[in-house]
């Protein structure tokens, strides 16, 4: 069983889908690993710690020929798979819905496709959700982004010379990013708020010291769907939401967006009209960016200014922290392949419940429900 781990290639990634912690791990379940060169080097994995760890090193070509699995944290080229076995697994960060022709590439090719970011939300399967372990870091890291724009302290300091007051901080969508936000601003001596359109979140943001900001007494409160992911709200409901948050935005010094909702772009929680009533100075961080953005006028990559505000859209947020965003991202990889690994067999062998939940392409065909149509 030969695992092949390669060097990422999209823009800006800097992550690594496996580190010599996980080639060691890989080594001792029987498998032979094959690692890219300097396929770690923007993560501050050495080469040789893969060498040490038991994987030969080597290029591209030599490390995908003949490889039973090829690792990956953004999906790579069908075009670099060359001399991978036929059926080879590909296991990685997908995005099955934005980018669909690749998907269709790997099933062309007769690769089975796995998605990661398809895992289910279900128990036994939350030490290989690279959504969880990579959004966790994505709320601690929006928050540093904010203080570094933000031209103001965050704790309240009382000096000779006066006292400081502390920073008002709104977090938008309290999931594992969102709840990360909230945490980490509270560390830094913010005053923390938080809202979300999932009721069962109020108990959440009250346990890590933040005042939970919802709408009372209307319809379409409860927006949680399948698997705990958020749903699009009623339209009285969004309404409601809005005048709420219009109140309090124009109070606060700097906010956070986290809303996402699977395969649709993200909601629309930051109008420019409620930009404009914000304090000249605030910040705000949009980690929706890339799905179309939470807050009217953010641009993915840049770091823009309207009505005094600072808007942050900072690309792919994990890859701003790579070394812990790969050591997460490659046990996220290992918990799930070894999860399934049959002795005898010396390979993973997946059962229905989590392989048809991720698998996006068998035998030559995109399999997967969710991709139908």
């Amino acid at each position: 069983m030969k695992i092949a781990v390669l060097k990422e290639t999209a823009p800006g990634e800097r992550r690594v889908a496996a580190t010599p912690e996980t080639v060691k791990k890989f080594v001792a379940l029987g498998a032979e690993l094959a690692v890219e060169r300097d396929a770690g080097a923007s993560a501050a994995f050495a080469d040789q710690g893969y060498a040490d760890a038991g994987a030969t090193i080597g290029e591209r070509a030599s490390v995908v020929q003949g490889a039973d699995i090829v690792l990956g944290v953004q999906g790579p080229d069908v075009a670099s798979l060359t001399g991978a076995k036929p059926g080879a697994w590909i296991v990685a960060g997908l995005n099955p819905f934005g980018d669909r022709a690749r998907v269709d590439a790997y099933a062309s090719a007769g690769f089975e496709a796995l998605a990661m970011e398809f895992m289910p939300r279900i128990t036994r399967a939350q030490s290989m959700d690279i959504l969880s372990s990579q959004s966790n870091l994505a709320g601690y890291k929006a928050v540093l982004d904010a203080a570094a724009e933000y031209g103001r302290a965050f704790p309240m300091m009382m000096t000779a010379a006066g006292t400081v007051s502390a920073a008002k901080c709104f977090v938008m969508g309290v999931g594992v990013a969102g709840l990360q936000a909230i945490a980490t601003a509270r560390r830094l001596g913010a005053q923390v708020s938080a809202t979300d359109v999932r009721s069962a979140t109020k108990e959440q943001i009250l346990s890590l010291g933040a005042k939970p900001i919802f709408v009372e007494n209307v319809a379409g409160i409860e927006g949680e769907g399948s698997g705990g992911y958020a749903t699009e709200m009623s339209p009285e409901y969004q309404k409601a939401q809005a005048e709420l948050v219009s109140g309090h935005l124009a109070k606060q010094d700097i906010v956070i967006t986290t809303a996402l909702i699977p395969g649709r772009p993200a909601p629309r929680l930051i109008s420019d009209a409620q930009l404009a009533t914000m304090r000249p100075g605030s910040v705000v961080v949009d980690l929706a960016v890339e799905q179309g953005g939470n807050v009217e006028g953010a641009v993915a990559g840049e770091v823009v200014e309207r009505h005094g505000v600072k808007i942050v859209g900072h690309r792919n947020v994990p890859s701003r922290l790579p070394a812990d965003a790969s050591a997460l991202f490659s046990r996220n990889l290992f918990n799930f392949l070894s999860a399934f690994w049959d002795k005898d067999q010396g390979r993973p062998v997946l059962d229905a419940e989590i392989g048809d939940a991720i698998r996006l392409t068998k035998d030559g065909k995109v399999v997967n429900e969710r991709l139908a149509g």
